[in-house]
């Protein structure tokens, strides 16, 4: 227990070093974390600047890169969180890199044996010793079955598990002392993104998750033609080993017209199988960057990697066809309403304002072709709008939100005449028409009218029920604003300060009574003494409440 202790306090002097040498400095110090430290922690005072042309973001990603996996892996899914982080920092933490040196073989060889309970010999029939990729958590050789099937086995480091579990409890640590001198944290506080995090690591730790992932994306695309998901090998996996079919292809940001592949095609086929991913299936690939894509020679596309899959429920699916055909439509009003719907607001929003926010963005964008836009997508200015107005996305939506901005820019490098929305709007049309089909296996148009029949019986009886109550004087309501809040907290201060300062000075009255008596001179000098020591509280009290000032996140956010 004390050496782990020991190591832990170790990590986090190497993470307050990195925090200063990147320009953190004064946060650090904000936050007192050299009290915790000792007095060899980092001075922070005299830390260099950092350059003017370098910003925020791009020394938050170098700082993340340095400190290791665990936190490469925070930056890369911050990076999949465009509800959590302004877009500049989102386009900065997409360039974190997840290489590593490779193992050496003798140690992969080990892993596989230990996770998959026999030798190498006996498992495959060959495995290449130079790894296709090698990342943080795992690196990937190719090998060949004793049936004689090409396969990639994903081996995962070996203690990486144990490097991440100490990390993740600094980040707790560190995410509770920032809730403590950050002045505002948005929609989200540090402690809801490193819970999340936690989550989300220990799944992609446990390769039995990606498997089940495969499996459920595979299944879902049996009988589609123009996509290709690889094959789990259960007998050649185990929650530390992942064995899969291989794919030869072409890395989709490589593909030319000289190598004989249609572009137009290629293109469609990407909006097909994500928009039947989302409309048909409700399960999608979180994470379709140009190396989880690979087009084969007939055009089809290959899907790779499946550690972040996304989910969407029935309800969640209508409201996004909703949004789309309202988008597709331009009504602003039906967007602003659903906007508001799905997601949770963290206070009152004007729908007015909202409404009106999003009528300029409708008349900036539709009607262009991908090739004709130049700023940000129209998915990541309605989800930016939405949390400017303090609306919470859920998860889902957030994670779709990436994916959809990077395959528009993986469309937009390959053939940037394709419009989305135009390709894409049959199949929104096709869910949204199979919901008031009467035939549809689902129900989904007799629990609309279950729901409706519902309404229409239980308002009268609740609005029955509240006059009831504000007759009778039961009917409370309560208010609650942020200037109430601050009003409260400054009179629980004066409260405090008033309260000691009148123990001081009754105990000074009453040492000063005692002293003059000469009946109990200690009594009183022990009177006196307490009552400088109320009275040195009271004034650090009111000199820390005026000195320590909360970390703006907003305007660190903004740099």
């Amino acid at each position: 227990m004390l050496e782990r202790t020991l190591q832990d306090l170790n990590r986090l002097r190497q993470i307050a070093y990195a925090v200063a040498r990147h320009g953190f400095g004064s946060y650090l110090e904000k936050t007192r974390l050299r009290d915790v430290l000792g007095r060899d922690a980092p001075p922070v005072e005299g830390a260099p600047p950092p350059p003017p042309d370098h910003k925020t973001a791009a020394r938050f990603r170098q700082l993340l890169a340095e400190l290791g996996p665990t936190f490469t892996k925070l930056g890369q899914l911050l990076s999949t969180r465009p509800d959590v982080l302004p877009s500049h920092w989102i386009d900065e933490l997409e360039a974190l890199q997840d290489d590593c040196p490779p193992l050496p073989i003798a140690e992969v060889l080990h892993q596989i044996e230990r996770g998959l309970g026999h030798p190498v010999e006996e498992l495959f029939a060959s495995l290449d010793e130079v790894p296709l990729a090698s990342a943080s958590i795992a690196q990937v050789h190719r090998a060949v079955t004793h049936a004689g099937e090409p396969v990639v086995v994903k081996v995962q480091r070996p203690r990486i598990r144990e490097q991440i579990e100490s990390d993740l409890a600094l980040l707790h640590y560190l995410a509770r002392l920032l809730e403590a001198v950050i002045e505002e944290t948005g929609i989200y506080t540090p402690t809801d993104i490193i819970e999340e995090f936690d989550r989300t690591v220990h799944e992609e730790l446990d390769f039995g998750n990606e498997a089940r992932n495969a499996r459920e994306m595979r299944d879902a695309a049996v009988g589609r033609k123009v996509v290709v998901i690889p094959r789990v090998h259960a007998e050649l996996s185990s929650p530390t080993i992942l064995t899969l079919d291989y794919v030869e292809g072409t890395k989709i940001s490589d593909v030319r017209p000289e190598n004989g592949h249609d572009l137009e095609q290629v293109a469609k086929n990407v909006i097909e199988t994500s928009f039947r991913q989302l409309f048909e299936d409700g399960l999608f690939h979180g994470d379709p960057h140009p190396g989880n894509i690979l087009v084969l020679p007939d055009d089809r596309i290959a899907l790779l990697d499946f550690g972040l899959v996304g989910r969407l429920t029935r309800a969640q699916q209508e409201a996004l066809v909703t949004l789309i055909v309202a988008v597709a439509l331009r009504d602003p009003d039906t967007v602003a309403r659903l906007l508001n719907r799905i997601g949770v607001p963290d206070s009152h929003t004007p729908i007015a304002d909202f409404r009106e926010d999003i009528r300029a963005i409708l008349d900036r964008y539709l009607g262009l072709k991908l090739d004709e836009i130049r700023s940000a997508t129209l998915l990541r200015d309605l989800l930016d709008l939405a949390i400017r107005h303090r609306i919470r996305i859920p998860k889902e939506y957030a994670v779709l939100a990436k994916a959809s901005i990077t395959i528009e820019g993986i469309i937009r490098r390959i053939y940037p005449k394709l419009d989305v929305l135009e390709v894409g709007l049959p199949y929104a049309k096709e869910l949204l028409l199979s919901r008031f089909n009467p035939s549809d296996a689902s129900g989904m148009l007799m629990k609309s009218l279950l729901k409706l029949q519902g309404l229409a019986e239980d308002v009268p009886s609740q609005l029955s029920q509240i006059l009831v109550d504000l007759e009778g004087g039961k009917f409370r309501v309560n208010v609650a604003g942020e200037a109430m809040d601050r009003i409260g907290g400054h009179v629980r201060a004066l409260g405090v300060m008033v309260f000691l300062g009148l123990l001081a000075a009754g105990l000074t009255v009453g040492g000063l009574v005692v002293l003059a008596s000469r009946s109990a001179p200690v009594l009183g000098w022990l009177a006196l003494g307490s009552a400088v020591v109320l009275s040195a509280l009271a004034a650090a009290y009111h000199a820390a409440s005026q000195r320590l000032r909360k970390i703006s996140l907003r305007q660190l956010l903004q740099r």
